[in-house]
């Protein structure tokens, strides 16, 4: 199978996925699952690549474990405090300023402003485990084996992050605190780095083919994503308005790659 026809029959299952959700969506008028889809759906990407191409077995074994293993954890989770905790007030202020601003409804805003915008940087983040599976050789080596560690590293950082963070959340007596122990106290940002972590991980496994090679683009949209436009500036912007303290820990924490921390 050749690149060209992978990447356009992913597109469109992405395509009628996405869809699917937005007219589930003008139902509920809740857009809060596409996060736990932003996820699940780089795992059904990864699956239409297993079902068309015949790579090498153990590297796409290996991609699509590990895309399976971060994918199912961290939906379920984003699936879980939607459930919890209700719409995400981030897309709720959105639609709000969208519709004073430019006059939109709730379905115009959903398209323009999450769907059409998550779709096209979930298929390029998902390169690795998509060209990952095409070619047949080589075998899987040394690079690849780094790639194991690092997503491994970046799945089980990410995954104790938020736990700690559901702890921390559950007591009572830490509302309007900020957690800074455990690995929050080595980054403000655990949950991103391990995010990052992962699909650096992944891209280092698809590019030991050549084919694989051509990933690249989908860690470094993530990476970027996550630490200048949706992931540590929104958060930090509404933690530093809201949170007591949450200054002085930005001083003596690292914001993204874990680190000691500063002298206060």
């Amino acid at each position: 199978m050749s690149v060209v026809s992978l990447l356009a029959t992913n597109a469109l299952v992405m395509a009628v996925l996405f869809f699917i959700l937005w007219l589930v969506t003008l139902k509920t008028r809740d857009v809060t699952p596409i996060d736990s889809v932003w996820a699940l759906g780089m795992v059904a990407l990864g699956a239409a690549s297993w079902l068309q191409t015949d790579g090498d077995p153990t590297r796409k074994a290996l991609l699509m474990a590990l895309c399976s293993l971060w994918g199912v954890r961290l939906g379920g989770y984003l699936l879980w405090r939607w459930r919890s905790h209700g719409p995400d007030r981030r897309y709720v202020t959105m639609f709000s300023k969208a519709k004073d601003a430019k006059g939109w409804g709730f379905g115009e805003a959903s398209a323009r402003m999450v769907y059409l915008t998550q779709a096209p940087l979930l298929f390029i983040v998902c390169l690795p485990v998509q060209l990952g599976q095409l070619d047949t050789t080589p075998a899987i080596g040394t690079v690849a084996a780094i790639g194991i560690v690092v997503a491994l590293i970046g799945i089980a950082f990410e995954t104790i992050g938020d736990w700690q963070l559901v702890r921390f959340r559950a007591d009572p007596g830490n509302q309007g605190k900020v957690l800074t122990t455990g690995l929050w106290r080595y980054t403000r940002h655990p949950n991103y780095f391990g995010d990052a972590c992962t699909w650096w991980g992944l891209y280092l496994i698809a590019a030991e083919s050549m084919t694989g090679l051509w990933a690249l683009p989908g860690p470094i949209l993530l990476t970027w994503t996550l630490m200048k436009w949706s992931g540590v500036p929104t958060i930090e912007g509404r933690l530093k308005r809201k949170r007591p303290g949450y200054e002085d820990y930005v001083r003596r924490t690292s914001g993204f790659v874990p680190w000691w921390p500063n002298a206060a």
